[in-house]
């Protein structure tokens, strides 16, 4: 079940985050996270009314997805950048796609126009998901991170909320 996420769950996102900055490439961050970080990001997400869910199998936190500021300055007040993370045991059994329609059916809602999405490359489930989803990729980086001694690229990927010429 995907739930909006608590700080009681902060925890088991640190944890599943902290798999993937200890052991890949797919986030820039390289030292762990505690339950205390997370909290204040999830506080964050709260004070932007932006959302953060959590997926929740057999009473564990699975995975989780939520969308944060693009940029400070005013101009970019219409956009977010949304972030997804599963633990490893779930990946690629439909619970990021859940997630994320999740997180797209709240932003939808929202006085927001676009949706954006950072991916470290080469990363093909990621791309699949992001496009699956109707984003579509439209910048390229090379070699702006370093990570495990690699250079790293990022992909941008993007959808629009809302089509309309002049938000109101």
């Amino acid at each position: 079940m995907i739930i909006q996420a608590l700080p009681k769950h902060a925890d088991a996102i640190a944890s599943i985050y902290n798999h993937y900055i200890k052991h890949t490439m797919v986030t820039f961050e390289t030292e762990p996270v505690s339950a205390e970080d997370m909290t204040c990001r999830m506080r964050d997400c709260a004070k932007a009314e932006l959302p953060w869910f959590v997926a929740i199998e057999n009473e564990q936190v699975i995975g989780y997805a939520y969308a944060s500021k693009w940029k400070g300055r005013c101009a970019y007040q219409y956009s977010v950048e949304a972030t997804v993370y599963l633990s490893p045991s779930v990946v690629s059994k439909g619970w990021g796609t859940k997630l994320y329609q999740s997180l797209l059916s709240q932003l939808a809602g929202k006085n927001l126009h676009a949706v954006i999405c950072g991916i470290a490359l080469p990363n093909k489930a990621s791309v699949a998901l992001h496009e699956k989803l109707g984003m579509e990729k439209v910048a390229h980086f090379k070699q702006v991170g370093r990570k495990f001694d690699q250079w790293i690229d990022v992909g941008y990927w993007q959808r629009l909320l809302n089509h309309e010429d002049e938000m109101h």
